[in-house]
């Protein structure tokens, strides 16, 4: 094999490594969570008299391209069954911030008493001509339901 072939069967391999790598990584989300990088939730949340769930706790993150927002969903009696709770834009400036999310829950109202939270820090990061969502931060709590 001439050198001329060795080489153009190399560059072929590479392309062709390329193409079949560059599809997998653009499609699979970087999922970051550091000792930099957190969201905590409220033990307490508020149930108001018109049903309006309000839900708090603080964040931090750090790097963000696109668009950051923190979510939360909230469970009670079925915790197959979520109900999402507002989203609030994020700063992502390594500094520490409150968030707070409210929401009305129609399907199942809830009530004063054990529930169980999801709080997300996400990133909508531009891939392509998509963006993709990438997570810097996520906590699971069981919290107090109390009205007012």
């Amino acid at each position: 094999m001439s050198v001329r072939s060795a080489v153009a069967t190399a560059l072929g391999a590479a392309a062709l490594l390329c193409a079949v790598a560059a599809p997998t990584a653009a499609a699979a989300p970087a999922r970051v969570a550091g000792p930099a990088e957190s969201v905590t939730v409220d033990p307490t949340g508020r149930i108001a008299a018109d049903g309006t769930v309000t839900l708090s706790g603080t964040y931090r993150c750090t790097g963000g391209t696109g668009p950051v927002f923190v979510s939360s969903s909230v469970s009670q009696s079925d915790a197959r069954v979520q109900h999402g709770i507002g989203g609030t834009l994020a700063v992502c400036d390594g500094a520490e911030h409150r968030w707070q999310n409210s929401g009305q829950v129609t399907a199942e109202p809830l009530k004063a008493g054990a529930a169980h939270v999801e709080a997300t820090v996400m990133e909508l990061r531009p891939v392509g001509i998509l963006p993709l969502p990438a997570f810097h931060a996520v906590q699971e709590q069981d919290i107090a339901l109390v009205l007012g």
